[in-house]
């Protein structure tokens, strides 16, 4: 694109002669949060933070949990990962876009030290809540399957004050949340923090049962699909999820039954994989595990490079499943998609956890969930077509936008770039989320 040079003033002459002054109050570094906060206020999520978090009498912190949740969660948004990092909601006149008063640091500090795992629960609500009104408002699954995948992750620590932080399987310093998330979208449809030596299935079957409940609340009335690997191998929790007519294809370890099992399934039964990789070979077949379809894939090199990896691997899942053995075997291999939505909340806030307390470190992954799906929910909503954006590319092309707030004759203009390359996607997501009426 060529631009008349009338249009672009002349540069200085030489860069040394550029003098730096932090003195322009109108100037906003992250106008484009202006987009999550007329969210925020059409979801009503400071009003319904102060209706469900309440901390008790003379606490310190207690006081406004709706004003602190949301500077906490414009902070989040913005890619901040640590408390300090909230300050940038007080540059300039950022906090005049926002809709609410920004908090200072120590004050939103003080207010997670305040948590107990009661309180946590209490957050745990607002999320519950906001999803609902979210999909409500266009975000949902409609009346199609709804496909979850459910996973767990290590969340680093640094430090050895940090409490409940523990070395789990990965052998480093940290916590080991649990996380449910939506597999089209990336929201994160349930999330608790837990101990960092915690077992991979610790408090998975409540986790499922709450997660479920919450899916339903939000009104999704058509079917749902749980995938997981075989860190959550648990019969108790597969009978629980076909009682609960919920569909599951959750990965299981080779036992000695599994083995055995395996060994039975006649030679002519295996049917090889399409399209795979002419260096190698895969083929699938299945048993019966109890009630439940054991579906088991088996891959080896040939060729060349057959002498590294000669004999057969074998991957099993069990499902509940009518669908064909090829569509069971693809559609369990594809939850690397929660793989996506962790990285997003570890490029964001969870890339730290800032306190050292552990009921403080919950409740800051819990408003770290909500400020991912805050973030979700603006481009799902304001462009429902387009692919879903990474959390660093929909900070860069929506969100960290330099931008000047002024008045004249009582009307509030933000002025932003001239030639910002995604402008249209911005006015486009900013008109469809003023189109939506109060939810609260």
């Amino acid at each position: 694109m060529v631009h008349d040079s009338a249009d672009v003033p002349p540069g200085p002459a030489s860069l040394d002669s550029v003098q730096v002054r932090f003195d322009e109050q109108r100037l906003i570094s992250d106008a484009g949060l202006l987009l999550t906060a007329t969210l925020a206020d059409r979801l009503g999520i400071e009003e319904l933070v102060n209706e469900s978090v309440w901390l008790g009498y003379r606490v310190a912190g207690a006081a406004l949990p709706g004003r602190k949740v949301m500077s906490l969660l414009h902070g989040m948004v913005a890619g901040a990962d640590s408390i300090d990092d909230m300050d940038v909601l007080r540059a300039g006149s950022t906090g005049l876009i926002l809709g609410h008063r920004v908090m200072a640091p120590s004050t939103l500090g003080t207010f997670l030290r305040a948590f107990s795992f009661g309180h946590v629960r209490q957050l745990d609500r607002v999320l519950d809540v906001t999803l609902a009104r979210a999909w409500e408002a266009g975000a949902g699954p409609g009346e199609g399957p709804l496909v979850i995948d459910l996973d767990s992750f290590i969340g680093e620590g640094y430090g050895y004050e940090k409490q409940g932080a523990g070395y789990g399987y990965t052998h480093k310093l940290g916590y080991h949340p649990i996380i449910a998330a939506r597999a089209d979208t990336g929201e994160v449809l349930h999330i608790r923090n837990r101990k960092g030596k915690a077992n991979t299935q610790r408090g998975a079957e409540r986790f499922v049962d709450e997660l479920l409940a919450r899916v339903r609340r939000a009104g999704h009335t058509g079917l749902i699909v749980l995938r997981a690997d075989s860190g959550f191998e648990n019969h108790k929790l597969m009978r629980t999820l076909d009682r609960q007519g919920v569909e599951f294809s959750i990965g299981v370890k080779q036992t000695k039954t599994i083995k055995a099992l395996i060994d039975e399934i006649p030679e002519p039964d295996w049917i090889g994989v399409p399209d795979y990789p002419a260096s190698g070979e895969a083929q699938i077949a299945e048993t019966k595990l109890g009630t439940w379809r054991l579906v088991v894939r088996r891959t080896r090199l040939i060729g060349a490079q057959a002498e590294l990896w000669p004999e057969w691997r074998y991957h099993c899942l069990v499902t509940n499943r009518t669908v064909p053995i090829l569509i069971a075997d693809v559609d369990h291999r594809d939850p690397a998609s929660i793989e996506l939505t962790i990285r997003d909340l570890k490029d964001q806030a969870l890339a730290h956890f800032p306190s050292g307390r552990f009921a403080a470190n919950s409740a800051w992954t819990v408003i770290a969930a909500l400020a991912h799906n805050l973030a979700r929910w603006t481009t799902l909503i304001g462009l429902p077509t387009a692919p879903v954006q990474t959390a660093h590319a929909r900070r860069r092309h929506l969100l960290t936008i330099p931008g000047r707030l002024t008045r004249t004759s009582r009307q509030w203009t933000l002025r932003l770039p001239a030639r910002w390359p995604w402008r249209t996607d911005f006015t486009t997501v900013l008109d469809a989320i003023r189109t939506l009426p109060t939810l609260a």
